[in-house]
């Protein structure tokens, strides 16, 4: 920090311009005012919001405490109506009539001391009163044409709930809930009847608002009809049955929020209701807008007291002392942000030393392995050039081990992204169905493969092998979270990423998705899921680089891979590979596999190969092929062969070597110097491999098999 401080220091003030100062000024002054009063704006405008968003909560809250409370009241009518039903059994309305003081005694003892109600009566099936908690022996009373009665009869077994009336017995304003009685030939035999207190709901109504005026509870029938209110309406009131709110009741929607104005006290509210339960009941809490209003404005006046002030001393500071004040400011901006750059410099230079250095050991041994395997694989083909000499069944075996050894060194180079890509144009709605036998090969016999893909899914840009190393992998992991069988599914979408949270940039994707039912992983596991060589599995059963190839291999091509599991419920893998657009590029440099044609020698190939062994194996072959090869070990070495006046049909030479020149300098210089020169080019690993493909030469990934090399020599120069 004091070496960044003196370079700050040291670097030269800017230069006073008054006539620029004056501008500066009047910018400054204009932009100290409104800039002021935009942020005013637009804090008020995201206050009020939120301040409705936060009254919306609150009346939900307490549109849940009052349907709990409700439905705790109902259930326990429920529970009384039905004890009663049961103490009754089919008794008739005589039968009940002479023993109406044990009744009137049971019902007392049912109805206990319970505040929430006011009386529980019997009625007859022609209406009359046959026991009621109130009063013994009963009055004669009928209630036959009473609206509760008749729905209580029609509706049985189902509860009815009465509009608000007072009671002639208890004397007391509530609401009943009547349930109908059937013998069991289902005739009518009367009607059970608990009457609830409106004063209980009203009180603990009071009590959640805490008498705020703004707010307001209320229980609802289904129909839109009002059973309790608070704080209740004036009297002769009649709230409109044909609301929005309303109708949400009849449709039964099980909870909502509606902004309405009341057609009785003309006030805008914010409602939220919820239904009670099963029962044909909703409770509603509401806001008055014009208390949310009046809170934010005069929590708006007092901000806006509050930024007048020090907006008022900052323009005339600026008035009076920008000049000066502008200067210091550019200067510290301006050594602010070189500490900055050079803090931000050290810090990504930290952490790419510390993510280079397991990336670096594990590409160079396997660039040196891929050397021994190319050795290995070019003494096969000549080896199969020979038949066998009785041989066969031996080679197969290395030859067999040799591609064991190339997919572990593809999967090393892949995870420190080193693996020279061959990526082309793929359509998954052909290669994932012709990839199945294989994954349902790895996965084995007791778990079921699925594979699910919508139509006309969009082609993506990567390499076929690493992807299919990708989708093996998963099935591999799959295969060992199941170990008493299961089901892995694999589907396949188009998918647009719109501010998503995976840190890909905005567009079309193909979303390959690998789900599993197996034992899924804890969630500090599936942190770490995708490091390399990070894994859970017996030492000895497995590398840890299985998923770290799989994210490779998709940032790779442009995208990334995301992980998902929960214990004991399974583990699915998403794999985002960015959708391949058709455009009019040049033509890959690299060399494809094609079939070995029937051609002539090329003639002399100039080899510029560092490892004796290496070198020796490709030598073979080519001469194979008919060609005579002059082997050179450093890229210094062919330079000054070519430089000497010899010419050569092919050049084919490794990247990496020893010297002042790396293979791809030595293409360079060919394609500088001698641009008719057919240049090819050798590699392990993929540094500087797209500085290679800009030189528009051929490209051979160590270690390649015979036929790519005789594609290579050949086509015409």
């Amino acid at each position: 920090m004091q070496r960044a401080e003196r370079v700050a220091v040291d670097f030269p003030m800017p230069s006073r311009n008054f006539a620029a100062t004056r501008r500066m000024l009047l910018i400054v002054l204009v932009v100290s005012i409104l800039f002021p009063l935009g942020c005013l704006a637009g804090y008020g405008y995201f206050d009020y919001q939120r301040r409705v968003a936060d009254s919306n909560d609150m009346i939900d809250r307490l549109a849940r405490v009052a349907q709990e409370q409700a439905v705790k009241v109902l259930d326990l009518n429920q529970q009384m109506a039905s004890r009663i039903i049961d103490m009754l059994g089919d008794e008739n309305d005589a039968q009940i009539r002479q023993r109406e003081a044990s009744l009137h005694a049971d019902l007392r003892k049912i109805g206990g001391d319970f505040p929430q109600v006011a009386s529980i009566y019997l009625l007859g099936a022609n209406g009359d009163l046959l026991a009621s908690t109130n009063a013994f022996p009963a009055p004669q009373i009928s209630i036959a044409q009473r609206e509760d009665f008749v729905a209580a009869k029609t509706d049985r077994p189902q509860p009815y709930f009465s509009l608000p009336l007072r009671g002639p017995l208890s004397q007391a304003n509530g609401f009943s809930t009547a349930i109908g009685r059937s013998d069991a030939s289902g005739h009518f035999l009367g009607v059970v009847s608990v009457a609830l207190r409106t004063e209980y709901f009203s009180r603990f109504y009071q009590e959640l608002t805490n008498g705020d005026d703004s707010l307001s509870l209320a229980l609802y029938r289904q129909d839109g009809n009002l059973l309790v209110r608070y704080p209740a309406w004036p009297p002769g009131a009649k709230p409109s049955t044909h609301s929005a709110f309303t109708a949400a009741l009849r449709d039964k929607q099980l909870f909502g929020h509606i902004r309405l104005k009341s057609t009785v006290d003309g006030k805008e509210r914010l409602l939220a209701f919820r239904r009670v339960g099963d029962y044909p009941l909703y409770v509603m809490s509401a806001y008055d807008t014009a208390a949310i209003a009046a809170a934010w404005w005069q929590h708006f006046l007092l901000i806006l007291t509050l930024t007048a002030v020090p907006c008022l001393a900052i323009w005339l500071l600026v008035l009076y002392s920008l000049r000066q004040l502008e200067g210091e400011r550019r200067a510290w901006e301006r050594w602010q942000g070189e500490v900055a750059m050079r803090l931000s410099a050290e810090a990504s230079s930290r952490q790419l030393q510390r993510m280079g250095a397991l990336g670096n050991l594990v590409a160079n041994v396997a660039h040196d392995f891929n050397n021994l395997l190319m050795v290995v694989s070019a003494n096969m083909e000549l080896a199969r050039l020979k038949r066998f000499n009785n041989l066969e069944k031996e080679v197969l075996a290395v030859e067999r081990a040799t591609t064991t050894a190339e997919s572990l060194t593809r999967r090393l180079l892949s995870v420190s992204r080193k693996q020279p890509l061959k990526q082309e144009k793929v359509d998954l709605a052909l290669w994932l169905p012709a990839a199945a036998p294989l994954i349902d090969a790895a996965l084995g016999d007791n778990i079921e493969l699925a594979l699910n893909m919508v139509d006309h899914v969009w082609p993506v840009l990567a390499d076929p092998t690493d992807l299919e190393f990708a989708i093996m992998n998963l099935a591999v992991n799959a295969r060992d979270a199941m170990p008493r069988g299961g089901r892995l599914v694999i589907r396949c979408q188009n998918h647009r990423l719109v501010g998503s949270d995976t840190a890909l940039p905005d567009g079309e994707y193909v979303l390959i998705a690998c789900s599993d039912d197996g034992e899924g992983m804890p969630e500090a596991v599936a942190r770490r899921a995708f490091e390399p060589l990070f894994t859970t599995k017996l030492r000895g059963s497995g590398t840890g680089l299985g998923l770290a190839q799989v994210l490779s291999m998709c940032e790779q091509a442009g995208g990334t891979a995301k992980i998902d599991s929960v214990p004991g419920s399974g583990t699915t893998v998403r794999l985002y590979l960015p959708r391949h657009r058709e455009r009019q590029n040049p033509a890959d440099a690299q060399v494809k596999t094609a079939p070995v044609p029937a051609a002539t020698p090329v003639g002399i190939v100039l080899l510029v190969e560092d490892n004796e062994d290496v070198a020796a194996g490709v030598a073979a072959v080519l001469e194979s092929f008919g060609c005579e090869v002059r082997h050179e070990p450093t890229a210094d070495q062919a330079l000054d062969v070519l430089r000497g006046g010899h010419t050569f049909e092919l050049v084919l030479s490794d990247i990496q070597m020893p010297g002042k020149l790396n293979g791809i300098d030595l293409a360079e210089k060919i394609r500088s110097g001698w641009p008719a020169q057919k240049v090819a080019l050798m590699t392990g690993y993929a540094d500087e491999l797209e500085r290679a493909r800009r030189l528009g030469v051929a490209i051979l990934a160590k270690p390649f098999n015979i036929d790519e090399l005789h594609a290579l020599v050949a086509c015409e120069p």
